[in-house]
């Protein structure tokens, strides 16, 4: 597959994704949502992996590698569909956008990659700043939106976390992507099936057209294709290239929410999520230049 495809895909994939599981939950509740789209995508998954053949190794290494992948799925996701009950849909991938300072900042702890320079703490900073600013606007919303925000940032830390370590265990290893995510999901599914057992157990009457074909387009298109996209270029590019597709994302994701949503942007929140791009956009300068141009040559 060639890797500048994959990494547009993951683009859309993930300006696309906040609004399908905005839309995925209508009229059921956020456990039934999340543990449908990720049922649905392990199967497939498994499917793939079976029809085409794929080398799906259970050794201890890749055992390892798979529990790490599935522990981020499950964490982050589960906190992204709670969240995602009490903000707009374009917020979800703003605050995600802070994934690359978070996993920068786990990257040089745990890999022991490039020190923190002062331009990269100051990038840091500028997205503090910009979290604050739609904190501050999640104000003069319901009362509620805090919490969303807040269970945005856990996601982020999370996902941030897990692509860290996984990425630490990988060192070394071949394994297809498709076999990751589906050994990812197999860990993630069980963990998901007993949370909604526990907590939920509701199983919606009806289920509107724009929910299924929402939960169909996650299932199929956002787990088993954008997971399986996200691995290929985890293993094929730098974090620095991976990090600018969230310079691309929150902007996307907001007009579509205007969009096709209705939803209603704030001055506060533009405010905000230019305040974290050029954040982001300064922490990645020093090497993203680098690095984006080995990319663009391959």
């Amino acid at each position: 597959m060639s890797v500048p495809a994959a990494y547009i895909g993951v683009i859309i994939l993930w300006a696309t994704t906040p609004l399908a599981v905005k839309w995925s939950v209508d009229g059921s509740s956020f456990m039934f949502g999340v543990t449908s789209r990720m049922t649905l995508g392990v199967l497939l998954c498994l499917l793939l992996v079976w029809l085409m053949r794929i080398k799906f190794p259970w050794h201890r290494a890749a055992l390892r590698i798979y529990l790490a992948a599935g522990l981020g799925i499950y964490g982050a996701m589960l906190t992204v569909y709670w969240g995602a009950q009490y903000i707009p849909s374009g917020l979800i991938a703003v605050i995600f956008g802070l994934t690359p300072l978070a996993t920068g900042f786990m990257a040089a702890l745990w890999l022991g990659e490039r020190a923190l320079s002062p331009v990269k703490v100051a990038g840091m900073a500028l997205g503090i700043v910009g979290l604050a600013v739609i904190f501050e606007a999640g104000k003069q919303w319901e009362n509620s939106s805090w919490m969303g925000i807040s269970a945005m940032l856990v996601s982020v830390l999370i996902h941030s976390a897990s692509s860290v370590w996984v990425k630490r265990l990988g060192v070394g290893i071949r394994l297809h992507p498709l076999a990751v995510n589906a050994g990812a999901l197999s860990f993630a599914v069980p963990l998901f099936l007993l949370t909604w057992i526990a907590t939920d157990r509701a199983v919606p009457e009806t289920v509107t057209f724009q929910a299924a074909a929402s939960i169909a387009y996650l299932g199929i298109v956002g787990t088993v294709v954008g997971f399986s996209l996200y691995y290929y270029i985890l293993k094929h590019l730098s974090a620095a290239v991976i990090a600018l597709i969230t310079l691309m994302t929150p902007v996307l994701a907001l007009l579509l929410g205007q969009g096709l949503n209705n939803e209603t942007v704030q001055a506060n929140v533009w405010w905000g999520t230019a305040s974290i791009l050029t954040g982001l956009l300064l922490y990645q300068w020093g090497s993203g230049q680098a690095a984006l141009a080995r990319f663009i040559q391959r």
